[in-house]
């Protein structure tokens, strides 16, 4: 009977700290689970200021998550981090998913940012305004060789039916001296970041700038939106909601005016070395370019004829060996 009842009593003592130490167990690794890895496409900026100001207001603690926002480069994209396991969400182009999906990659694109892609042309006042496609021809136009402004303007070249020996392509690269030299008429820029500080630069001196936009000839290349891959989307459907939420709900509120005191002083904390002047200006940039044709649609709509259209112009290109269909892989709400 001593040794049924010490038995018993051993019994009654391990079962409950046996079953506190699954629960200690299970919930650490519930909460690991919510740790999430966000890779950016670029470095902190005011580009970037909805992903910034959804972490510092709050918003992704409000759907029980830890995110750990990460800066992007082109040796930490985002689409070879998912596919290493070291991020679970990313920040990628249209031509950077395609150009995956071409090769197996198995992504899916939960929201569209950029409405309207930042990349655009920068030219001084003082030329003729660029208004047909037939406009560029003569010009020296900067391009970056193997980037997607160069698939772009020999898109628009093409639709004008503009031979490559009637403009002068240029190579450009991080040093802005060919344009202000006025060696290369018009100027490849990313419109809300280092379209700003041209054209700030330019004011200053005295010269006025305009700025050609590839949408405004018919040329849809989507830009920055939110990516994961399919076995997130699978296995952890919820956590894609609350973290896509939080993200979306970040960048509304980044968007109004009445915040943007707040979000300047969020992206400022990252962003240390860029003029308060310039940043609110960016601001103002990003805004347009997120919030086009914001009563037709939601922050984050996905224009699908705009992928659509983004891969059939790297097909023509021979960016890509095949028609991937992308289509398919756009999670539109």
């Amino acid at each position: 009977m001593n040794k049924k009842y010490a038995l018993f009593t051993y019994i009654l003592l391990f079962l409950p700290y046996s079953f506190l130490c699954l629960l200690i167990v299970t919930h650490s690794a519930q909460a690991k689970e919510h740790e999430i890895r966000y890779r950016l496409k670029w470095l902190f900026n005011t580009s970037v200021a909805g992903d910034i100001y959804a972490n510092k207001a709050g918003y992704f603690a409000a759907q029980g998550l830890q995110v750990n926002i990460k800066e992007g480069s082109p040796e930490k994209n985002a689409i070879n981090e998912l596919e290493l396991g070291r991020a679970e969400f990313g920040v990628a182009s249209a031509d950077q998913v395609i150009r995956a999906l071409d090769k197996g990659a198995r992504l899916v694109v939960l929201a569209q940012i950029f409405q309207v892609n930042p990349m655009q042309w920068i030219y001084r006042d003082d030329q003729p305004e660029i208004k047909t496609l037939n406009d560029l021809q003569g010009k020296t136009i900067g391009i970056t060789f193997g980037g997607n402004d160069e698939t772009i303007m020999r898109t628009l070249l093409t639709k004008a039916g503009i031979k490559e020996k009637e403009v002068k392509l240029s190579g450009v690269r991080f040093d802005f001296m060919p344009f202000f030299r006025r060696q290369v008429e018009v100027w490849p820029v990313y419109r809300n970041s280092q379209g700003v500080i041209l054209q700030d630069k330019l004011t200053k001196e005295g010269e006025a700038v305009r700025f050609f936009n590839p949408a405004e000839f018919g040329v849809n290349f989507v830009a920055n939106s939110i990516i994961t891959s399919e076995e997130m989307l699978k296995e952890q459907p919820q956590v894609v909601e609350k973290f896509l939420t939080a993200l979306l709900q970040g960048w509304e509120a980044a968007m109004n005016q009445e915040n943007e005191t707040k979000v300047l002083a969020a992206v400022k904390a990252l962003d240390k070395n860029t003029d308060a002047r310039i940043m609110q200006k960016q601001l103002a940039s990003t805004r347009g370019l997120v919030l086009a044709e914001a009563e037709a649609k939601k922050i984050g709509a996905i224009d699908m004829p705009a992928w659509q259209q983004t891969e059939a112009i790297m097909l023509q290109a021979g960016q890509i060996k095949r028609a991937v269909q992308v289509e398919k892989y756009l999670q539109v709400r």
